[in-house]
């Protein structure tokens, strides 16, 4: 029997109040959803994020994010949040108006995000680049400042072909390469990947005996499933065990209903994930993607943010995890009215 690692994920403690990033709303992506009674500590988009910090790892206190430093129109660098889980980029109204772009409001760009669909205003530029990353011509839907939690934009990298994606939270390091490079510090584990239409990374998983198809999503901050996966799982539940019904807030004016509830094992080739949360819902973004009526699953970074480092090689559609960090802290799951807890974007 081939050796699995192992990866325990910590969730988050309850409190009397919650700083929750709001979602984000992109073209066929998933959005980074707002929790009700979340804890996330996160940066305050009063002040922004440390500058310095790009590849934010998830602890106790709060779930991670990548970064990269993007220029447009040869302006910058500017701070993109880099989104796994989307093939369009998108940018804050602060920026727009920073670089003194003008909105286009008659033809709206239609997006899709977690919760819902909508019609928004977007900007042309001439030129976006990142590390080798160069896109021309690139019309970027207008996210509203909140939603980006302090980023100047999102950086959709579901659309990458040729290109590689290096993440090392141990030295602070996230690059978009012409070729995969491998840190080498340790033996990494190495997951084939499928590519859906959208562009999406996804990996053949299984969770609790139910074969589940899995998205890779570093845009997404929590892991989301879908009702045929909540359907697939109800038999392995524990009697006695009461899900957090809890409400998801994206970037539109929609709000869902979510059901967290305790993960089984998830098993993704030879890496096991021990001590997950999954939050269940019947969102519009699984309709899109036309996932709604087999098990699916969007792998946020409240798992994805507790290994060392993560590799996407788009080319060969190869996945590399290395240095797991297991977490052996768990705190227990609650219910109970927490809407009123979150506060919203």
């Amino acid at each position: 029997m081939r050796d699995q690692a192992i990866l325990r994920c910590q969730t988050h403690k309850n409190a009397a109040t919650a700083r929750c990033l709001a979602g984000l709303l992109l073209l066929c992506l998933t959005a980074r959803a707002v929790i009700a009674g979340d804890v996330l500590g996160t940066a305050d988009p009063a002040t922004g994020p440390d500058d310095s910090v790009f590849a934010l790892p998830t602890t106790r206190d709060h779930i991670g994010r990548v970064l990269v430093p993007v220029t447009i129109n040869g302006h910058g660098p500017f701070r993109f949040i880099v989104d796994t889980g989307a093939n369009h980029s998108t940018i804050a109204p602060r920026t727009v108006q920073t670089l003194g772009l003008t909105p286009t409001q008659e033809t709206p760009f239609h997006v899709d995000g977690i919760t819902g669909d909508a019609q928004v205003a977007f900007v042309t530029v001439d030129v976006l680049r990142s590390g080798d990353l160069t896109i021309d011509g690139a019309a970027l839907p207008i996210i509203w400042a909140p939603v980006m939690a302090g980023a100047d934009g999102i950086l959709g990298a579901a659309g990458l072909t040729e290109k590689s994606l290096l993440i090392d939270f141990q030295r602070n390091r996230v690059e978009i390469a012409h070729h995969f490079q491998a840190l080498g510090r340790s033996p990494a584990i190495k997951i084939h990947a499928l590519r859906l239409t959208h562009g999406l990374i996804t990996l053949d998983t299984v969770i609790g005996g139910v074969r589940t198809c899995a998205i890779l999503d570093t845009g997404s901050e929590r892991t989301l499933g879908n009702l045929a996966l909540r359907d697939a799982l109800k038999t392995q539940r524990k009697p006695g065990s009461i899900a957090v019904v809890t409400s998801v807030y994206g970037a539109t004016q929609a709000v869902e209903p979510g059901e967290l509830q305790r993960a089984p094992t998830i098993v993704l080739d030879g890496l096991r994930i021990t001590d997950a949360e999954i939050v269940y819902g019947d969102f519009h973004i699984f309709k899109v993607w036309a996932l709604d009526h087999k098990p699916a699953l969007i792998l946020g970074m409240d798992v994805l943010g507790t290994v060392a480092s993560l590799s996407i090689d788009f080319k060969n559609q190869d996945v590399y995890v290395e240095g797991l960090r297991n977490v052996t802290h768990s705190m227990p799951v609650t219910h109970g009215d927490i809407n009123n807890m979150a506060i919203k974007h």
